[in-house]
């Protein structure tokens, strides 16, 4: 064998151990980098906050991150590879449709997040992503170690934007279609007049369940923000992200406090004139007394500020509303219970967003 021969041989085993080397270099980097705490944002629909919440106080779902052992992710959305129980959030029927991605192999839990990651924005309209594993389980997020038989996209139906879109429901099939060529699947779902009639059906019944109310104080005299919110927290007002609340004994706010009809905390240079509570009835726990207790926490702070309390007409608010106003509230707590969207609730707080 002459010394060519053999160079070219050297050669040739070197290179391939240098690929083998930047493969297994570049696979760990990936794996390293999903493995970390993503930063949040509040339209991404893979990265929802971990506790519920966006990081300006919206309500999210749990999105499709990557689940590691740092993670402080939602009970039951968090496990180990070897972990067969189940994830508890799902599709919810009632409120999305789905698009399946079911693939001819099992996907690696890397390339299937490769692929999704770059999910484009459906307009108004929020993605959530479920995978079944393979050899059985469901996965709200995605585990090291594992893979997947099919991924779904469930996207929601109508919220207070209106209606699902055909626009929407096209940007999402196409990612679909997208993710199915990149990792050798088959994409099923439904007809686009089921999907849009099914929208608009969803969209009717909770225009008519949909109420907000709310209530006005009418400041004497300018206030600085950061004083002012000294005073609602010593009332019993609760920081929440960029809002204050008034909160129930489960967390959930019964109302909320808004500054020039801005977030609390959004305001930090203008001085402060009016303050509005704003009771969002859907978003809020069911209460008998939802309206009185959002009066009489106002007629406190009338008193501490030296304000006048106003109803969201501008007019002095009577003692003798609050029942009145608390029967017609708790029957559309009813209603809402009855067409399967109870107040405060997950699912609730998806539409009514």
């Amino acid at each position: 064998m002459s010394d060519l021969q053999i160079g070219l041989i050297l050669l040739g085993l070197v290179l391939i151990v240098g690929v083998l080397l930047f493969n297994w270099w570049q696979d760990r980097r990936i794996r390293r980098q999903m493995q970390q705490h993503f930063p949040e944002r509040e339209h991404d629909p893979l990265m929802g906050a971990s506790d519920g919440t966006s990081s300006h106080g919206q309500r999210v779902e749990p999105g499709f991150a990557f689940a590691s052992d740092g993670a402080q992710d939602a009970p039951g959305d968090q496990g180990d590879a070897d972990d067969d129980t189940d994830d508890t959030e799902s599709v919810d029927p009632a409120t999305e449709v789905v698009i399946d991605v079911t693939f001819a192999e099992p996907v690696e839990s890397v390339q299937l997040y490769q692929a999704v990651q770059s999910l484009p924005s459906t307009g108004t309209k929020p993605v959530r992503i479920f995978a079944a594993r393979h050899g059985g389980g469901h996965r709200a997020r995605l585990r090291p170690g594992e893979s997947y038989d099919s991924v779904q996209l469930a996207v929601l139906l109508a919220n207070r934007s209106g209606p699902l879109t055909d626009i929407e429901w096209s940007t999402l099939w196409t990612f679909a279609q997208g993710v199915a060529e990149r990792l050798d699947g088959s994409v099923e779902g439904p007809e686009l007049q089921t999907v849009l009639a099914r929208a608009q059906e969803i969209d009717q019944v909770c225009a008519g369940l949909d109420a907000q109310v709310g209530l006005v104080l009418d400041l004497a005299k300018a206030w600085a923000p950061g004083q002012l919110r000294g005073v609602l927290e010593q009332a019993g007002f609760v920081a929440a992200h960029n809002s204050l609340a008034w909160v129930a004994d489960n967390g959930l706010p019964r109302f909320t406090v808004l500054f020039q009809g801005q977030p609390a905390f959004d305001v930090q240079d203008q001085q402060v004139s009016r303050l509005d509570f704003v009771l969002d009835l859907p978003n809020s726990p069911a209460d008998e007394q939802a309206f009185s207790r959002m009066a009489g926490v106002g007629r406190d702070l009338a008193r501490r500020l030296d304000a006048r309390l106003l109803d969201d007409q501008g007019q002095p608010l009577p003692d003798h509303a609050d029942s009145a106003i608390d029967e017609q509230l708790l029957q559309l707590y009813q209603a809402l219970e009855q067409a399967g969207y109870p107040a405060g609730q997950a699912r609730t707080t998806r539409i009514f967003s």
